[in-house]
């Protein structure tokens, strides 16, 4: 017969070889605007695992790996959440009505654009230390998103028909190349060569060419694109149409769509996982996250988060 105490013991292993397996990861992690929370979705089982508590409105979100960085709009905050530990860590301020968030590359800077002074928020990551406020000429800045090398920051603005380039080493804005109306996402290719933007009003997805500042395309999408990632191999890239309640997907070779998924009631941010295999697709007004496989485009689940989900990040 077991021994009382081993079991226990063997109870106790048990519990700590899941918690380290969960702590594992990769997670995916989905801040909900209206329930000032963060939820967690175990990215191996699709399933959420947990919640963070984050005050209010949280929106922009970004991950260098390790913490997961988020705005705040209600208190004009930067947020710096340790996801082991499940909590705020660290909070600084940032401004009226802060949006989207990016970090580099390298993960030593962060990028959060200001929509009431029309700014971005350049901070050193590991201290969080502000190193400049830089001023855009479009108005509400909304995402503020680094190029592959580091070297630029490319800025959409809602109210402007035009993405602004901002000089990372210079930290100022350098040039604006002239897109539809109100762009929202952006994202590089991971060659750093083009940049694709999703005009919501305007119903189309430009591409630039980053090295001439020009449009390439203006390729159609459905109604209200938003959202942008690139798939890790550059040859697509996904945009969500919030009206449409679907995922469509670019062909970078010839700027053409070659696909679509429906996910839920107005699609916004993304994430891919690190080898681009799924999809993780947040969902406004389903309060829910869409899991789509990229290579079939097929739904794999349908992820209960909290109310107004904005985005997504993966670590």
């Amino acid at each position: 017969m077991r021994h009382p105490q081993a079991k226990r013991l063997g109870a106790l292993l048990l519990a700590a070889f899941a918690l380290s397996a969960e702590a594992a990861g990769p997670h995916a992690y989905v801040p909900n605007e209206k329930s000032g929370s963060v939820s967690i979705i175990d990215v191996a089982t699709d399933r959420r695992v947990g919640e963070i508590a984050v005050g209010k409105r949280p929106r922009g979100n970004a991950t260098d790996g390790r913490l997961l960085y988020l705005t705040e709009a209600e208190g004009g905050l930067l947020l710096v959440v340790d996801p082991e530990a499940r909590r705020v860590v660290r909070s600084v301020p940032l401004g009226k009505s802060p949006e989207g968030i990016g970090v580099s590359a390298d993960g030593r800077l962060l990028a959060a654009a200001v929509e009431a002074d029309n700014s971005v928020v350049l901070f050193e990551a590991a201290s969080v230390r502000e190193l400049a406020r830089i001023r855009v000429e479009g108005k509400n800045p909304e995402h503020a998103v680094f190029s592959p090398d580091g070297r630029w920051l490319y800025v959409s603005a809602e109210d402007a028909e035009q993405v602004d380039v901002v000089d990372v080493a210079l930290r100022r804005q350098v040039a604006s190349i002239a897109v539809g109306k109100r762009p929202r996402g952006i994202v590089f290719t991971p060659d750093g060569r083009r940049a694709y933007v999703a005009c919501e009003i305007a119903g189309k997805v430009y591409a630039i060419d980053v090295a001439e500042r020009k449009v390439l395309a203006a390729i159609p999408a459905g109604q209200f694109p938003n959202g942008v990632v690139a798939h890790p191999d550059g040859r697509r890239v996904f945009v969500s149409n919030g009206r449409d309640g679907t995922v469509m997907v670019i062909d970078t070779a010839s700027n053409a769509v070659v696909g679509s998924a429906a996910v839920g009631k107005r699609p916004w941010n993304m994430a891919l996982t690190p080898d681009g295999g799924k999809l993780y697709v947040a969902n406004g007004r389903s309060n829910s996250v869409s899991v789509i496989d990229t290579g079939s485009l097929k739904t794999l689940a349908e992820v209960e988060v909290g109310e107004s989900p904005w985005g997504v990040s993966i670590r």
